[in-house]
């Protein structure tokens, strides 16, 4: 794309409107709704954040890291910006899709590009029935609950319960077990990334849970079904020195 429109977004952060007052000084910028490229200012929150608010849009997300957590972002510097997102190489990923049943009856969806997450809502632990392309692969985990992640996201909640990291294309999701009691030694699963997921909360009067989608949370849920929504295809922007593949590998490696 040649002489592409750049917009920005910024989180609150101070050291994020710093730079977006800088940025904002030395480039022509256009709003972020009508932009070709999207610069994102902050951490990885604010980058998930840019990424669902653009979604439809499927603009290209550029982060650069002022925030936090700088997984998903790309080093902040002010000089020679048009040049480096000239040169950024893109990585392209699906978000997941989760459809939700309450206590009540209500269905809710929500997109996750990170992971879609079960969690007990009390003191006693969730009881889940696991089911993977309509075939019941466990009738019964006990555990604090249980996630399916992206390759993007496994390097996030999924990695902090010793999920296992995944290349970008290896073309699968992770289903990881959350302190898992029943049956204590199951360490989770690698999903083809068709795969259509769906979790049915058993005794769910007495051991309620909710289900989370990024920032998307509902609680007492009965079912939950998880599967890649293939219609939106969401692209982030990283230098090519520092791209997210490189990353996802070196992460593998570190103690």
């Amino acid at each position: 794309m040649s002489n592409p429109k750049i917009g920005f977004e910024a989180s609150d952060a101070q050291a994020a409107q710093d730079a977006l007052q800088e940025l904002s000084g030395r480039y022509q910028s256009s709003p972020p709704d009508t932009a070709d490229i999207i610069i994102a200012l902050g951490g990885d929150g604010f980058m998930l954040e840019t990424l669902h608010k653009h979604m439809k849009r499927r603009v290209p997300i550029y982060g650069m890291h002022r925030g936090s957590v700088g997984f998903l972002m790309n080093g902040y510097s002010p000089d020679g910006l048009e040049e480096r997102v000239a040169r950024a190489k893109p990585v392209r990923v699906h978000p997941l899709e989760m459809t939700v049943r309450d206590a009540s009856g209500i269905e809710h969806r929500a997109l996750a590009i990170n992971e879609v997450s079960l969690l007990r809502q009390s003191r006693q632990t969730a009881k889940l029935r696991v089911s993977v392309d309509d075939l019941v692969q466990l009738e019964e985990l006990t555990a604090d609950g249980i996630l399916v992640a992206t390759p993007v996201g496994s390097t996030a909640y999924n990695l902090s319960a010793h999920g296992p990291i995944i290349p970008l294309g290896a073309n699968v999701l992770a289903m990881t077990p959350i302190s898992a009691f029943r049956p204590r030694r199951w360490r989770g699963a690698l999903l083809p990334h068709p795969a259509r997921v769906r979790f049915d909360v058993l005794e769910s009067e007495k051991r309620p849970v909710s289900a989370t989608a990024d920032f998307t949370e509902v609680r007492d849920v009965i079912s939950v079904e998880v599967a890649e929504n293939r219609r939106y295809e969401l692209t982030m922007l990283f230098d090519p020195e520092h791209n997210l593949e490189e990353r996802v590998l070196k992460e593998q490696f570190l103690s």
